[in-house]
């Protein structure tokens, strides 16, 4: 298989190794890694890259990688063990994160060589062609949060606290003085005094079981009460983060996914992502954000590559599926987020969100891909698939601690039935119905100018009487695109009308033109005029995507 071609829009894949490897068939709810098994780095082999790839895949996010705590003892290769009752499920949240310098010792075939594991993993993925992501953690920790690996001359987060105060610049953590940490779900014998905030802005000792209760707020040098920034002199806290995105950076990685980036000064990273800018030239950044009033501060001063969209387009795509929201609305949509929209990171999966074939969702992937093909085609910034998403996974089981919320566990020790089944038939490019689809998808995001970088033109205004579907052109160069997508469950035969103002904006040739259907292999001539009509046929939770060649 040749990875030699032109990438042009960013397609990202998004892996939980810990999930992703796990071959077992007959996993318990909270069983523990005895019993239910658990993937490894190993387990991503060359075969496996190669074939996400071949789909149309230009980065791997590897989810879970920093070493988090977990209710699984490691004490016997050094690794302290986690109280129970300050982690979430039998394995752990990935986001409570317990030591920034080491790897997850679950992820290891031999846990005293989990670091040169990972390290192959990036080779591997190097040589296939892909590049590397993984989560960078900067709001919060593991209430137990201590580093057994970090480097010479590095300090450990609070080791230079002053706990007696609530605040001061150059603490780390905040402290709620003379309180004992007492959360309403309860601590049985964990004892933390003083009690530090939690992590999901909660400063008081006694979060509920719906605060982020297992891990510990960072100190950025803001005192929440008064809301005064103290960021000169430069924080402590600032150069200890410094210092753990350089230490992955220098791995040899090529971006960072930064969670919750929103609840962390947009100051911090305008410094930290300047700084390594100018030592990783090529690094990405990827921001978790859901306030579309910080997107410019983010983008322009904070310096962020690509923020997540959900709060504009995956929300109101789940409207249109599930509420029945026209699709007109789209156009509100995307006009919102207009100045940035080359910067906003699309999907419609994540390890957050309800799995879109999940009976909590859709119910069946087919009906959720009208708004997969929107989602990847209407903007030239990144489209991101999770793990499973291309198989249609469901995630309708209880398998722990969040119990069958439509969601495939990050707390628990888990499988995923369509990838065992997928890893398990021994031909990785054997024809699956809703991969194929997938392929075809990501592939026009591969190798299509117009939606790499090409201008987007919204056909809703003059086609009225489209309330269940979506059309818009793509536009570059020679290149046109007509995309039309039907959230019905029955074929649509409509004309979309193309107005003189697409043609004179997109500076557009008159005449007939040799077209191909991208998804579905079809081909015929289509007219470009002003104030013409196209004839389409969509199927029911279908698209087309129609490339005239215009020369």
């Amino acid at each position: 298989m040749s990875n030699k071609r032109h990438v042009l829009k960013p397609v990202i894949y998004q892996m939980l190794p810990r999930l992703f490897g796990n071959t077992n068939a007959h996993c318990q709810p909270f069983g523990d890694i005895e019993h239910n098994g658990c993937g490894k780095f190993n387990d991503i082999s060359a075969s496996i890259l190669e074939s996400l790839v071949d789909m149309g895949i230009t980065h791997v996010w590897y989810t879970g990688v920093i070493r988090h705590a977990t209710q699984t003892d490691y004490s016997a290769f050094g690794i302290p063990r986690n109280n129970p009752n300050v982690v979430k499920g039998k394995a752990g949240s990935p986001y409570a994160i317990v030591d920034y310098y080491d790897v997850d010792p679950d992820l290891a075939m031999n846990v005293d060589c989990r670091f040169q594991e990972f390290e192959q993993l990036i080779e591997r993925t190097h040589a296939a062609g892909l590049k590397v992501i993984i989560d960078f953690v900067p709001n919060h920790v593991a209430r137990e949060y201590h580093s057994m690996a970090k480097p010479d001359g590095v300090e450990d987060l609070g080791s230079n606290d002053d706990t007696q105060k609530f605040f001061d610049p150059n603490n780390n953590f905040y402290y709620l003085t003379d309180q004992h940490y007492c959360p309403t779900k309860g601590c049985g014998d964990y004892v933390e005094f003083p009690a530090k905030a939690t992590g999901n802005d909660c400063y008081s000792a006694t979060p509920s079981e719906y605060d982020w209760y297992e891990t510990v707020k960072i100190n950025y040098g803001i005192d929440p009460w008064s809301g005064c920034k103290h960021f000169e002199p430069i924080p402590d806290t600032w150069h200890k983060m410094l210092q753990i995105m350089d230490f992955w950076a220098s791995l040899g990685i090529d971006g960072l996914r930064c969670d919750m980036a929103h609840m962390v000064p947009v100051e911090f990273w305008h410094w930290a992502i300047g700084i390594l800018r100018n030592k990783f030239p090529h690094l990405i950044f990827v921001a978790e954000i859901y306030d579309v009033s910080l997107y410019d501060s983010y983008i322009n001063y904070g310096g962020f590559d690509y923020l997540y969209d959900k709060v504009t387009l995956y929300d109101k795509l789940v409207n249109i599926l599930i509420n029945n929201e026209s699709s007109s609305t789209l156009t509100s949509c995307w006009q919102t987020v207009n100045p940035w929209r080359a910067h906003l990171l699309h999907f419609m999966e994540n390890h957050d969100e309800v799995r879109l074939a999940s009976k909590h969702f859709c119910g069946d992937a087919r009906r959720a891909w009208p708004a997969v093909v929107v989602s990847a085609l209407i903007d030239t910034g990144p489209m991101m698939v999770f793990n499973g998403q291309e198989l249609g996974e469901k995630g309708d089981e209880a398998e722990g601690y969040r119990g069958d919320d439509g969601r495939t566990s990050i707390f628990d020790y888990w499988s995923m039935s369509t990838v065992r089944h997928w890893l398990g038939s021994g031909d990785l490019e054997q024809s699956h119905p809703i991969r194929d689809c997938y392929k075809k998808l990501l592939r026009i995001c591969n190798h299509e100018c117009a939606i790499a970088h090409g201008e987007m033109f919204d056909l809703m205004y003059v086609n009225p009487h489209l309330n269940r579907q979506y059309a818009f052109l793509r536009h570059d160069g020679n290149e046109l695109l007509l995309i039309v997508t039907n959230f019905s469950d029955v074929t649509c035969e409509t004309n979309i009308h193309i107005p003189s103002h697409a043609v004179d904006f997109l500076h557009l040739p008159c005449g007939n033109f040799s077209s191909k259907e991208l998804l579905h292999d079809a081909a015929a001539m289509i007219e470009i005029c002003h104030e013409r009509d196209i004839q389409v046929s969509v199927r029911g939770y279908d698209a087309v995507v129609w490339k005239i060649f215009l020369k």
